[in-house]
């Protein structure tokens, strides 16, 4: 099993999330978050200037199959693409176990 943690826009959320269900990825954490990024400049907007010091983004926390992976992380990659600085960034991890607390299965039936 793996864990993808998904760091994205908040503007594309909406489509990574629809994207993820059409590939039957029904179950995933996600929080609002603030970074740092490596842009420093500011950018103006309607004539007002903002700062790019702290970066508002969603961060998604995913448990896949090993089998299931490529698909996820290439899911992610295109629905959350815009192709400008700050489009965000993608880790994956070994996840050693699973559990579901309601029928106390793990492994793959934890995550199922």
């Amino acid at each position: 099993m793996k864990q993808i943690e998904a760091i994205i826009r908040k503007s594309k959320f909406d489509d990574v999330k629809d994207a993820l269900h059409q590939i039957e990825v029904n179950f995933f954490s996600y929080w609002d978050v603030t970074g740092v990024g490596n842009e420093k400049q500011g950018h103006v907007y309607r004539g007002i200037s903002y700062s790019t010091t702290d970066i508002q983004r969603r961060y998604l926390s995913i448990v896949v199959s090993d089998e299931f992976l490529q698909r996820t992380v290439d899911t992610i990659l295109e629905s959350a693409y815009t192709g400008n600085v700050g489009d965000g960034k993608i880790f994956v991890s070994e996840v050693i176990e699973a559990y579901r607390i309601r029928t106390k299965e793990n492994g793959q039936a934890g995550i199922n």
